[in-house]
Formats: structure tokens, sequence, C-alpha cells
């Protein structure tokens, strides 16, 4: 008999390390949205030199949420204060399991008093579905579309899309027919596309100012030509599933740590009541990093750069492990400027004699879903977890972003080891190979001296030392 949810699926593996690393789940796909416009290199480039058009529309869930709990929702799911959460506006939102791992995040944007969207990978989502069973709120899912859609038609509740690089509030001007209010960093406002009304929210992916922006999807076609036909005498470029991807790289976020919700006892019911095919069931853990213990791949907030986030001006789940941390002896989040002679190594493999390595591949080198890779001192130690990895075409780097131990100062060399032990796992995106020791500098996060210096001040700002 089939597995009827995740606990069902857990028992009967006998290792949940083993389960995920060998998924079959295949690569991480960004759906719908063409791989590359021109070519994934140009519209990196547009971001830093003139303006860009992402297209966020359909690799997130939308999870809207009404009613007279819905605040109190998100404040006993949060790491985040809700203290002062005025409608319009939003906060990057942060749940964490009972023992303190990090679920996943998102942009949780207030739309009115008692209405709400959360927007971002599907472990929050569902994290604060279940949740909600039991609160007076109304809960709708908006899936993700579909990774392969096979020519079947993609509707989604709202398109989304963000208007970022140094020229972009020229277009976002000239699309609007006259000025647009330059409201406070994730701040909520609206302007006029294609005649259509369209809610805003102040962002700055890119490092430059700019704008998300999103309606009914049934506007799609007309309000995304009307971008790029105001956009064109500014550079703009749409950018291809390829291309967004990089962004990360340069900006810092880490986008997909291991949902820390595997162990916990009172997280029992949770894992009984997801699916037998949910997101954790098939998650595929990729990567050199190794460990018996599935807790060994947990992420606290500070880990991952989320420390300032952590208020407890209130009750939430997970308080009590979060306040035992000492936050001076946690790992913190970097860059790790990969060596060019090591990276040429990699990308000969495939056509040079000798051995063969893990496939590095281009923009996106990431080979699962969650990515772990164990980062070494000289004397071979683990000092930390490189957590994804790719190739920026601005800064002409092989880059990933890291947590290391907090000892490791910027400058220090330190190697990725590139590949898995033992000629490799299970994955469909893995062939039997040997390892590599990457050498790599630690570098601040973000990379991109434009995000460092001109993003809000925040969880993407604040550069380790």
């Amino acid at each position: 008999m089939s597995a009827k949810n995740l606990q069902e699926v857990l028992d009967r593996s006998g290792s949940t390390v083993e389960l995920l690393r060998n998924s079959q789940l295949g690569a991480y796909i960004y759906p719908v949205v063409p791989a590359e416009f021109t070519n994934f290199r140009r519209e990196v480039t547009a971001w830093q030199n003139t303006a860009v058009l992402f297209d966020q529309s359909h690799h997130m869930v939308n999870l809207w949420v009404s009613g007279p709990d819905a605040l109190k929702l998100f404040t006993d799911t949060g790491v985040n204060s809700t203290a002062t959460f005025p409608v319009d506006s939003a906060k990057q939102f942060v749940p964490v399991s009972p023992e303190g791992g990090v679920i996943g995040d998102g942009i949780l944007f207030r739309l009115g008093e008692e209405e709400f969207v959360f927007v971002g990978r599907a472990p929050v989502a569902t994290w604060l579905q279940f949740q909600g069973e039991s609160y007076d709120v109304e809960v709708r899912y908006d899936d993700r579309s579909p990774s392969r859609p096979y020519g079947k038609q993609v509707t989604r509740d709202v398109w989304r899309f963000q208007i970022q690089g140094p020229r972009a509030w020229e277009v976002i001007e000239k699309v609007n027919g006259g000025p647009v209010e330059q409201v406070a960093f994730f701040r909520m406002g609206y302007m006029t596309i294609a005649g259509e009304r369209i809610r805003t929210l102040r962002h700055g992916m890119a490092g430059a100012p700019g704008l998300e922006i999103w309606g009914p999807y049934g506007t799609y076609d007309k309000v995304r030509d009307a971008i790029l036909e105001a956009g064109r005498e500014f550079g703009i470029e749409p950018a291809g599933a390829r291309a967004y991807s990089c962004n990360t790289l340069e900006s810092g976020w880490i986008p997909s740590p291991l949902p820390a919700v595997y162990t916990s006892e009172e997280l029992r019911p949770y894992r009984e009541w997801l699916g037998p095919n949910s997101y954790e069931a098939i998650n595929a853990l990729a990567g050199s990093f190794v460990s018996d213990r599935i807790e060994d791949y947990y992420l606290n907030p500070w880990e991952l750069g989320y420390g300032g986030f952590v208020k407890f001006d209130h009750d939430f789940i997970g308080r009590s492990a979060l306040e035992a941390v000492d936050p001076a002896t946690q790992r913190r989040k970097v860059t790790l400027e990969w060596n060019t002679e090591d990276v040429a190594r990699l990308l000969a493999s495939p056509v040079t004699e000798g051995p063969g390595y893990q496939f590095f591949d281009l923009p996106n080198a990431n080979y699962g879903s969650s990515n772990y890779d164990a980062v070494t001192d000289a004397d071979g130690n683990t000092v930390g977890l490189s957590l994804f990895t790719g190739y920026s075409a601005n800064e002409r780097k092989a880059l990933s972003l890291a947590t290391v131990n907090p000892d490791v100062p910027l400058g220090a060399e330190v190697s990725v080891i590139w590949g898995e032990p033992d000629g490799g796992s299970g994955k469909t995106t893995v062939q039997p190979h040997e390892q590599l020791a990457v050498r790599a500098i630690v570098s601040p996060a973000p990379y991109a001296a434009m995000a460092r210096e001109t993003y809000q001040t925040g969880w993407r700002t604040a550069a380790t030392g």
C-alpha cells in the first residue's frame, strides 16, 4: 500500500537524508517563462547597466489569507515583529520550526486590515495553510505553475513583474504617463499601465530603485507589452529563466534552505497532514556535505542573514529555541568567489581526458532543490556550507552563497568540495563523478557593489567581516 502522507514516507524510508539525496524530482525549473529571450549574459548585464523586466508570475505560490485572525496567524508563526505593519506595506517573512530551524521565507504583503498575500516557495505556504486551520481565516492556495505544462494552458490569479536596474524609474514613469511617487522601501502604491490600475511595491532586487507590480492575470499580455515598448529607448531587456536565477548570486538571497520540519515531535501532525508527494517528500538534497542526521541540514535565521528579523516582542513558534541561541557564535552569510583556474578545470572536464567531475552548468550550477556543499579550511575541517552556486555575467565570476563559521574572515581562502562522495547519489541530475576541491575567497554578501552600496539597509546589505 502506498504511503498516505509525509510521515509514512519518512517512516518507510529508514533514512530521511538518503530519501532526499536520491530524490527523482529532477532539476529545479523556473516554469513557463522562456529560458532566454536574447541570451542570458545580455539579460543579466541589463540589470546593472540599463533596465530589466523580471517575470515572477509562475515559479512562486500565492497564498491569499483574509479574516479576523489573519494578522494573528502571521504574528504567531513568524520571527518578524508585527507591532508595526501598516496596510500597503510588506515584510520579508521568516517562520521557524519549534527547534528553531528556518522553514523558508518569502514576501508577505498587507493588502488591507484583514487581507494579506504571502508570495514564495511551497514550504512556507503549506505551513501557513496548515496553521491557518486553527484560526478564523479564509485561505486560498494559488499553486506555482507546473514545471512541465506540455503545452497545456497555464493561468494564475495574478501576473507579477519587477522593473529593475539603473534606468528602471525612467521606464516606470514613461509607461505610467507621468511621475510615480517613490514611496519608502517595501511600501505599496499604484500606477497606471495601458489603462490598467496596477498595484506596486517599492523594491530593489537588482540594487537600484525599482518596483514589483502585479495585476489580474487576464491583463498579462497588455501590461507586459506596454512595459517593453516604453522601455525600449532605455535599453530594457526581458529576463528569461536562465538569467533570473543569477540575480540572487549578486544580491545575496539564499533561496532554498531545507525546510526544518522532518524531526520535531510537535510537527508530527503536520507531517501527517502533508501529502506523500509534497515538496518536503520529494525535495532533492544535493552536494558534498553528507550527514546521517537530517538536523545537520537545518539552518537558523542568523546563518541565513535573517538575524535582524528575529524580535522577541511576541510569542511565536520556535521562540524558546531561538532565545537559547547566541548570535555571536553562529555561522554568517557570505559570498564565495570561486578560483578561475579551478572553475576552468570543471568546465573543461566534459571535453578532456582525465577525471570527470559533477557537471557545472551555466549560469545555474545547482543540481538539487536544496544544495549543501562542504566548505573546508586548509586542514580539511568543515567551516561552512555552500548553498547556492552559479555564474554572474556582471562579475565574470563563479560565485556561491554560503554560511561560514564566525572566525572565518573576509579574504580567507577556503575550498568548496564540488561533487558528491562515492561517485554520487541516485538523483537524475547526477552521473558518476569524482569530487574536486575548488579554491574560493570569502567575500561580502551581497557580492555586487551596486546591491551592497545602494540597496535598502537590511538583510541583503549586512555584509559581514
